[in-house]
């Protein structure tokens, strides 16, 4: 089968919304390659191993592909992207050079061939993520093993937000707390959650793709029962409406309420069941800074006094951005964490 390969030349800190905009215009699948020179930094406290190729691409930088059938129209899906790209830059967000090119490829060529740069991570004490086509034992009893399959549509795990993200739920999660996972993707921060001993999880993301990803990776984690999936963002689910008219409502459509609205407890305003009791005692939540200082009022009236809300998804340039807009929203900021050029924030509600 042939697929239509389009790659764009970007930053770091843009490749999650060039992502997502390919997704937007039909691509079937995404794949993202950080610069791999033998000069980067790697965090290796927990004896990772990052087992990737080098390449030549300058630090900082980023080439993402996707994927389209045969049949689509390429003019138009350059005519939708080039735009939205360069739009990034009215947001503070730097794409970088944004060399946007095409040309058609066999399946074979990348459906299956990233997988052999993935292997089983250790990504804090007692967290590890495994592919499911890898073999892995656990170096002690108290290494819990993450089981994903990501598929083309989700990053591996391996992305230093996610480490940074599993590493304070490691520090904060004592035993038998409700967590809602904000923007949960493959599922991986709520299948950690549990594993490092959460009561229940309520696992949010607005993509539908993204929620049956995450459905099949708590199935293959056997923890259907413990984890809620729902394709909600948390205004929703807190019974407000979703502000598509703010200024970077095209690019996630959940900001502040305009009006206080109560929490529902255990059920949504739909009467769907939510598996979690709100207010919970964590939130976490691995999305763009950007986005993040859109609902910290979200966050602090969905938690519990003394509750804990964790973020990444922070490019290095945007640190004081998301530190305003907690300490605005009433949050004391506990800890702040970083790998590579990505930052994390553990904030407690007052």
């Amino acid at each position: 089968m042939l697929w239509h390969e389009v790659t764009i030349h970007t930053t770091e800190e843009a490749q999650e919304m060039i992502s997502n905009f390919l997704y937007e215009a039909g691509a079937g699948g995404v794949s993202i390659e950080e610069s791999g020179i033998l000069g980067k930094v790697r965090d290796t406290r927990y004896g990772e191993l990052y087992d990737e190729p080098l390449n030549d691409i300058p630090e900082g930088e980023a080439v993402i592909k996707g994927y389209y059938a045969e049949s689509v129209d390429m003019d138009e899906v350059i005519a939708e992207l080039t735009p939205r790209v360069e739009e990034l830059r009215e947001y503070g967000i730097d794409p970088g050079k944004a060399l946007i090119s095409w040309k058609t490829v066999d399946e074979e060529e990348w459906a299956h061939a990233w997988k052999q740069y993935f292997k089983p991570l250790r990504v804090s004490e007692r967290l590890t993520i495994k592919p499911t086509w890898e073999e892995y034992t656990p170096e002690s009893p108290n290494e819990k093993i993450i089981e994903i399959d990501p598929g083309m549509a989700f990053g591996t795990g391996t992305h230093p937000t996610t480490a940074l993200c599993l590493r304070a739920l490691e520090k904060n999660i004592t035993g038998g707390e409700e967590v809602i996972d904000v923007g949960t993707g493959s599922g991986i921060l709520a299948v950690g959650a549990m594993l490092l001993g959460a009561g229940s999880v309520l696992a949010l993301d607005l993509d539908p793709v993204a929620v049956e990803s995450a459905v099949e990776n708590v199935a293959l984690n056997r923890l259907e029962e413990s984890i809620t999936v729902k394709e909600s963002d948390l205004l929703s689910l807190l019974g407000g409406e979703k502000a598509a008219d703010t200024a970077a409502g095209d690019m996630w459509p959940s900001a502040r309420p305009e009006a206080n609205v109560s929490v529902q407890p255990e059920v949504n305003p739909a009467g769907d069941s939510l598996g979690v009791t709100l207010p919970v005692q964590i939130v976490v939540a691995n999305i763009l800074a950007e986005i993040i200082v859109l609902f910290t009022d979200d966050v602090y009236r969905a938690l519990k006094p003394g509750g804990i809300y964790i973020t990444s998804g922070i490019y290095k340039d945007k640190e004081g951005l998301v530190s305003q807009a907690l300490t605005a929203s009433g949050f004391e900021i506990i800890e702040i964490t970083r790998e590579e050029d990505w930052v994390a924030f553990t904030a407690g509600k007052r």
